[in-house]
């Protein structure tokens, strides 16, 4: 199971490249609290397309698992990133591989310590451009600077070395 968090759906959705997601193996979920958050066009309409046009689960069986995620996360009230962390527990009880998409760093800790791989925006695009022989490099690239232009504002240092990444 790949759940797929708020802030690469708004990065790749600005550019147009939410298609990348579809290089994982596996189940993509976008949980509708998480499609909620993503309100800033065009990644309203693309996000819209991308999950018309694919296989994407938007309600995943969380049920049991809500108190736990409050707690991990510290929240009172039940969040998107709450629904992530519930499925990556559910996922882990149930025997599931499960990998998180996101950009945030409190996220992507408590996922990594509940055993999920993690990711970003950048991972995708670099899994695509090792793992699609029509992606190339140079396209992988391209990608990564149109995100930094449309807001993800990296560091040219953090800029350089996504770049390096999607050449190794």
């Amino acid at each position: 199971m790949i759940l797929v968090d708020a802030t690469p759906l708004y990065d790749l959705g600005q550019v147009g490249e939410l298609e990348l997601l579809d290089t994982f193996e596996g189940n993509i979920v976008v949980p509708d609290a998480v499609i909620k958050e993503v309100e800033v066009e065009p990644a309203v309409t693309n996000l819209s397309r991308f999950l018309e046009d694919g296989d994407i689960e938007t309600d995943p069986d969380v049920s049991g698992f809500e108190t736990d995620a409050l707690a991990l996360l510290g929240d009172d009230d039940v969040t998107s990133d709450v629904i992530l962390v519930a499925a990556v527990l559910a996922a882990r009880d149930n025997g599931v591989d499960v990998a998180l998409v996101s950009d945030d760093t409190r996220l992507r800790a408590i996922a990594e310590g509940l055993g999920a791989t993690v990711t970003g925006t950048f991972g995708v695009v670099a899994r695509a451009a090792m793992d699609d022989k029509y992606f190339p490099t140079t396209q992988a690239k391209r990608v990564i600077r149109r995100t930094d232009h449309h807001g993800t504002q990296m560091t040219g240092t953090l800029r350089e070395r996504a770049i390096g990444e999607v050449d190794s």
